[in-house]
């Protein structure tokens, strides 16, 4: 797959000082004439398929439905037009998110961890989706008219790059720079996070969240790291201040107190992000319990004592747990899915089907309930049935590359392959090896040489692959 390249890093480094701009833009502003947000849009997917061939994510259902289902809530309280988003969420437990122009919103699991309430969690989002909506690449890029969209693909490189985890890489471009062009760009950067600071402010508070939540995570930033050498990629990329803490804070206390600070549905998600990156699983059991000995109204830590207990095989003391957390809450969709894994892990195959559709009557389009259907069919070795669902899962979420291989492998057992090298090029186009996309298009052609109009449709789909190629390639030229 394509590599990122450090010269294309060391450009961005160098383009940085013009991409940020401190006024706020008029409806129809010039930087539309420079790149225009469909143009951005374009962009901004060809580097997220980039990307997503670059790094490892997490599939994690619930966590993707918790991802998007909060930055949508923030979005609706946002001055962003354009809508269209896509994300990703990288398996790593440092602390980062970023957004990328054309509505690319990409969150580390680590960030879940840094982030001690909801309200700390929505204000990192708040602040990036005002990037988003201020346009502030774009204008950046209006004020030096000379610059072009391929100097913009370079900074998103560098953009993505440091996303990537590419820190080291994006420091070392940066000292390549000139002192002078260093200055000017922490200069604008700091004019760029004062407006993002002020509008995600703003937003929080419309979106419900207490917005005093965005200083005090500063806050405490600022104290584990203040001596770091190399602190995490967020911290470099948003430097936090005294001065910058403290306008915060002044603002924050412009608004209501009222206002969501945490919930405990934040915790489940977060017990779940803990576990993922546990090294030893004992451990986890060790601190879960802790917290319960020390409160045992503690949901949250129940919850992941119980997960902690099912990957550790102690499936009686992992029920007796559940039930205390489901006769709280007999109809949480997140508490009823860990009864499913437990069902499953007991072998209770009826059980489980039994109980994910019952809750799908309910909740008939719900992504987490849809994807534990589908594992559920596997394991019984329902292949028709687990088509049927992953079917259902692929009109949801059509642009979803962990989708696109389940449905390559579902075909792969239904002995569908022409379908298998279909849906395999659908998988690696989104995650930017089209080589390999249009190559697979090339087996399922020749499997359906003799079917004139499915040929046809398998050509036009290669023939998009290729046009969409040789865009990117051109971008990086």
């Amino acid at each position: 797959m394509t590599l990122f390249r450090p010269a294309l890093l060391v450009l961005a480094c160098m383009l940085t000082p013009s991409v940020f701009a401190s006024e706020l833009p008029s409806l129809g502003d010039s930087s539309s004439s420079i790149i225009s947000p469909e143009q951005e849009h374009q962009l901004g997917r060809a580097w997220l398929s980039t990307l997503r061939g670059q790094v490892r994510q997490l599939e994690d259902p619930l966590l993707k439905d918790y991802i998007e289902s909060s930055v949508y809530n923030l979005v609706q309280s946002s001055q962003l037009n354009d809508r269209r988003l896509e994300f990703i969420i990288l398996a790593s437990p440092q602390l980062n998110a970023f957004a990328a122009p054309g509505g690319i919103v990409g969150v580390n699991g680590g960030l879940l961890l840094h982030a001690q309430t909801e309200g700390e969690y929505a204000s990192v989002l708040a602040h990036e989706l005002a990037h988003l909506s201020q346009r502030h690449f774009a204008r950046g890029l209006e004020a030096q008219k000379r610059m072009q969209v391929p100097l913009m693909a370079a900074l998103l490189a560098g953009v993505i790059a440091a996303a990537a985890g590419g820190g080291d890489l994006g420091m070392a471009a940066i000292a390549s720079t000139q002192a002078a062009a260093i200055q000017e760009q922490r200069r604008f950067s700091r004019q760029n996070e004062q407006e993002a600071d002020r509008i995600g402010l703003l937003n929080l508070s419309k979106a419900g969240f207490n917005p005093r939540a965005m200083p005090s995570m500063f806050e405490r930033l600022m104290r584990q790291y203040r001596y770091d050498r190399m602190p995490p990629e967020f911290l470099l990329t948003h430097p936090v201040s005294e001065s910058r803490i403290a306008d915060t804070r002044n603002r924050a206390e412009q608004y209501d107190e009222k206002g969501i600070i945490d919930s405990l549905y934040y915790q489940l998600i977060r017990a779940r992000i803990q576990l993922t990156f546990e090294d030893t699983p004992g451990l986890a059991l060790k601190r879960f319990r802790s917290i319960l000995t020390d409160d045992p109204s503690q949901d949250a830590a129940r919850y992941g004592l119980v997960l902690a207990l099912i990957r550790s095989d102690k499936l009686a003391e992992a029920q007796s747990h559940l039930d205390t957390l489901l006769q709280k809450s007999p109809n949480s969709i997140i508490y009823n899915l860990a009864a499913v894994d437990l069902e499953l892990s007991k072998g209770h195959f009826k059980q489980a089907n039994q109980r994910i559709d019952s809750l799908l009557q309910q909740h008939p389009n719900n992504f987490p309930l849809r994807s534990a259907k589908y594992e559920t069919q596997l394991k019984q070795k329902d292949i028709a049935g687990a088509e049927k669902t992953i079917n259902q899962l692929l009109k949801q979420r059509p642009n979803d590359p962990d989708i696109w291989f389940e449905v390559a492998e579902i075909r792969g057992l239904a002995n569908d392959i022409i379908g298998l090298h279909e849906a395999r090029a659908e998988f690696f186009s989104r995650v930017g090896d089209y080589t390999q996309a249009i190559e697979q298009l090339d087996y399922a052609k020749q499997r359906a040489s003799n079917n004139f109009s499915r040929a046809a449709r398998i050509d036009a789909r290669q023939q998009v692959f290729i046009h969409e190629q040789e865009a990117i390639k051109k971008m990086l030229n």
